[in-house]
């Protein structure tokens, strides 16, 4: 390697003593290799366009020596053919050109051209270095096959496979089509503090850091929810915030501990109004990402185009794991049912997390299509209001797709002096050892106090979902730069 970069280098150090620059500010006019391919598209074979073009794109493969070369160059748009002739060049500007290396990136100026045998090319009549690659580029055929290279290095991802590149381009589809969804109709985008005095609006452990200024201790968010509450009661009453949450937890194929989520608040709406908003945007996101509704992730066809499945989540529990969490109200016997089962039921956990554990091991992998599961037990959602039917059950579902959670939403808790119990309860957990109990928020409470109207709030995995979208089976695989082990 180390003789491959200084033989780059000295290439370089030759353009500069021929008074060149091997990494100019600029290369104006050029067109996207896409562009150029449609205007030659309908070229017949040996014909030319009577105008020249100006393309640029990294080098990535050659043919050809001598007095007639081919390079191949790609954007982001496209690959497309630089046909080089030394009678068209000239000799010197010809061996200039032949001395690129791969990984260069050039620009070019030529006649759109269709070789006698039928490839689409630049007929070039001029081409300089834009930037000279001074370390080799990953091997075209073998790719990147080291999964921490392709994270840590991601740029060299990119750079081998474009199906990578792809999968980022679905990504950015995807999140401009939900952000059109919801500005189409009426809700307003905002911002929350990531650096929070107190963290909340979630079950989970934060980042913590020390404001020097301000010498005190701050959280980095773990969910915008009871700042996005705030706006609510401030008049606010479509309101949503697309943007990273901070988990200090554990990773796995589909955990990180900085990802991206939607958190979406309507007044005068209720969790069965929120449901039908969900589908529509997955929908609208599918459909942006990837040209329809139906998309394939793990050899399943997932069709994500409304209406999704309903399920009460105490009957599908029950009816895929053989227990009733009905009839096993406390702790201990819900623990020896799960260890009879065989499933996981740590000591550590009081009844709420076994009823969660039991759903993530036995129903949430069995959920391929998008289904709906609705009404959970209040020890699950301390921020979700009460069915009318039963006082244990609160207004909130999950939405699961492809075996993995992807959306959490609520008929909102709005009545202060319940929330304030409910904190109440959330602090014995925190001193029973539970260190993913999030804190009382006294401010958020004094906000419920001046009237929250009813609410449904939304929670979307971005990452999660585009997932779904590109048939990835890793989290990592969807985040440009995901956190590694030193």
């Amino acid at each position: 390697m180390e003789r491959l970069v200084a033989a780059r280098r000295a290439k370089a150090d030759a353009l500069r003593e021929r008074g060149g620059d091997p990494f100019p500010a600029r290369f104006p006019d050029r067109l996207p290799i896409a562009d150029v391919c449609e205007r030659g598209e309908a070229l017949p074979a040996g014909e030319s366009l009577p105008d020249a073009v100006r393309v640029a794109g990294r080098v990535v493969a050659r043919r050809g020596q001598g007095r007639m070369a081919f390079l191949d160059i790609e954007d982001q748009t496209g690959r497309l053919q630089l046909w080089a002739r030394a009678n068209r060049l000239g000799d010197e500007a010809m061996e200039r050109l032949l001395d690129l290396d791969l990984g260069d990136i050039v620009g070019a100026e030529g006649l759109v051209a269709r070789t006698r045998r039928g490839e689409l090319s630049i007929d070039l009549s001029g081409a300089v270095v834009l930037a000279k690659s001074l370390r080799p580029p990953p091997d075209k055929h073998a790719g990147l096959r080291d999964p921490e290279t392709r994270y840590r290095q991601r740029y060299l991802d990119l750079m081998a496979d474009p199906d990578v590149r792809g999968v980022f381009v679905a990504r950015s589809a995807a999140i401009a089509a939900i952000r059109r969804h919801l500005d189409d109709r009426g809700f307003v985008e905002v911002e929350t503090p990531t650096l929070q005095p107190i963290y909340g609006g979630a079950a989970a452990r934060p980042f913590t850091t020390h404001h020097k200024a301000l010498d005190r201790e701050l959280f980095l968010r773990i969910a915008p929810e009871l700042y996005l509450k705030r706006c609510i009661v401030g008049g606010l009453e479509r309101v949503y915030e697309l943007g990273k949450n901070f988990r200090n937890e554990g990773v796995s194929h589909k955990h990180h501990p900085e990802f991206t989520s939607l958190e979406t608040y309507e007044a005068y709406a209720d969790y069965g109004d929120v449901a039908r908003q969900l589908e529509q945007m997955a929908a609208a996101a599918a459909i942006a990402a990837t040209g329809g509704t139906i998309v394939r992730f793990k050899g399943e066809e997932i069709d994500l185009a409304p209406p999704w499945r309903r399920l009460d989540l105490r009957d599908a529990i029950a009816e895929a794991s053989g227990i009733d969490v009905r009839a096993h109200a406390e702790a201990p016997a819900l623990r020896q049912a799960m260890r009879a089962a065989r499933f996981d039921a740590p000591d550590s956990v009081g009844w709420g997390k076994l009823v969660d554990g039991l759903l993530s091991q036995s129903l949430e992998p069995t959920l391929v299509q998008p289904t709906i599961l609705l009404d959970y037990p209040i020890e699950l959602s301390p921020f979700a209001k009460r069915t009318v039917d039963d006082p244990s059950v609160v207004e909130r579902f999950e939405a699961v797709a492809g075996g993995m959670e992807i959306a959490n939403a609520f008929t909102e808790l709005n009545d202060p002096d319940e929330q304030r119990a409910r904190f109440d309860a959330l602090v014995a957990d925190r001193e029973a050892g539970d260190d993913e109990a999030p804190p009382p928020d006294p401010d958020f409470l004094a906000a419920l106090e001046h009237g929250m109207p009813p609410t449904g709030g939304l929670g979307l995995g971005i990452d999660r979902l585009v997932m779904l979208l590109t048939d990835r089976a890793s989290i990592r695989e969807v985040i440009l730069f995901p956190a590694m082990r030193s």
